[in-house]
């Protein structure tokens, strides 16, 4: 297929264009200087796709540029933010599921479906054999959650499988811990704090005397969320540096916290007020997997540009806005569970006395407002500090926003709206 030129279709919005822009001049300064560089060979191999009906064929570019833009084909059209659009394709299969209403994303292509069964093989199999992670009667739900598709959508510049295995393993253990400790399988507030400090053990070792290491290390192997994590940063750390795998582990700090906060909140039965609930989220959110988007595609952002100020807004916004997107989508399944689960449609419904539909659709609207900001904040960074590692990691974090909307529109085993429209 012709490669996807830089240009943003006329109707994309205006963070896109100047993005683009950015990608186009620092393509232009340094061309000349950056030795030749083939992208990644991409397996398994998939069938080439038609080009989108918006992109024309670019003229012959350099290889820089082919770096910039990362790999074409199959599941790979939503990298690239030129051909994001800046209004929902409304879809009525009920097999597809349908978008909530009013909510800002843009569409991604279906993820490429060889890619999408060789990891759905690869996990079952790592769970199943390698950590024992469910019984035999949570296979369904572990089938239903459909995370080879989500990381194929989530990851569309893997370089190999192998690279999309280090994310699935890593989200699939992120879940457990949660089910396990915190939610529908065993979870509880009380004395979740422990748990968690042990089971992050798995992920920051423990550096200990020689008296005392036996006992931590049997420990790794006693639930099966230790189990998992220990065996899922075993994996990452090989592909991984050592950089990366420090980035990770710290956000991985921040997640559990904000799991405490919100176990706290249970046990006082409390409801917290919007701005609070929302600082909760930006801890208990998705950060952790957009943040690894350069490991998985098999380079390294630098951790000096990682560090910058602008860099940890926009991964910040990022995984805020995700994590709204997963209590838009998920909001009904938690009302139907026992128990009170907070929300942000719950908890503005509650602090700011309006009715159910009502606090739903201001959700919608804290969503895009986020999402407007992300967007924004990306350009901005990206016209700041054009390094190319740096505008391939916003292209990738861009993705991931794209392709955690996706798998939950159209996960229906999961999720349905709510009616209110």
């Amino acid at each position: 297929m012709p490669d996807p030129g830089l240009s943003p279709s006329p109707d994309a919005p205006p963070f896109l264009s100047a993005l683009t822009s950015v990608l186009e001049a620092a393509a232009r300064e340094v061309a000349s200087a950056t030795p030749a560089v083939e992208p990644p060979a991409v397996e398994p191999a998939a069938a080439p796709a038609a080009a989108p009906a918006a992109t024309a064929a670019a003229p012959a570019a350099s290889e820089l540029e082919r770096i910039l833009r990362g790999p074409s084909g199959l599941g790979t059209g939503g990298l690239f933010l030129a051909s994001r659009l800046p209004e929902p394709e409304v879809r009525t299969d009920p097999v597809e599921g349908v978008p909530v209403p009013g909510l800002y994303f843009h569409p991604v292509p279906e993820p490429d479906p060889v890619r999408v069964a060789e990891v759905s093989r690869r996990i079952k199999d790592w769970a199943v054999d390698e950590v024992d992670l469910f019984p035999d009667e949570w296979e369904g739900q572990f089938d239903g959650f459909s995370v080879g598709r989500y990381m194929v959508a989530c990851h569309p510049d893997a370089p190999t499988v192998d690279h999309l295995m280090l994310a699935t393993r890593l989200m699939v253990a992120e879940n457990a811990v949660d089910d396990c400790y915190c939610e529908d399988h065993g979870g509880s507030p009380v004395g979740l704090g422990s748990r968690l400090l042990l089971a992050h053990t798995a992920l920051d070792p423990l550096h200990t005397t020689a008296e005392y290491a036996p006992g931590w290390a049997e420990s790794l192997g006693s639930d099966a969320p230790r189990r998992a994590y220990r065996s899922a940063m075993q994996y990452f750390t090989e592909m991984a540096t050592p950089s990366q795998a420090d980035r990770f582990r710290h956000d991985m700090a921040r997640l559990h916290m904000g799991y405490l906060a919100e176990a706290a909140w249970a046990e006082a039965d409390h409801v917290p007020e919007v701005w609070e609930y929302l600082a909760m989220r930006q801890f208990n959110n998705f950060r952790p997997c957009p943040t690894i988007t350069d490991s998985v595609g098999g380079y390294e952002l630098p951790a000096d540009l990682h560090a910058l100020p602008g860099t940890q807004r926009v991964i910040a916004l990022a995984g805020n806005a995700t994590t709204i997107v997963n209590d838009l989508y998920s909001y009904t399944k938690e009302l139907a569970s026992p128990g009170r689960h907070l929300n942000l449609p719950v908890v503005i419904s509650e602090r700011e006395g309006l009715s159910d539909q009502d606090g739903y659709l201001k959700a919608v609207e804290v969503h895009n407002e986020l999402m407007h900001a992300f967007e924004a904040e990306s350009a901005a960074l990206a016209a700041a500090c054009p390094a190319p590692p740096l505008l391939r990691f916003l292209r990738g974090v861009a993705a991931w926003v794209d392709g955690n909307h996706h798998w939950h529109q159209t996960n229906t085993y999961r999720y349905s709206l709510p009616n209110f429209w």
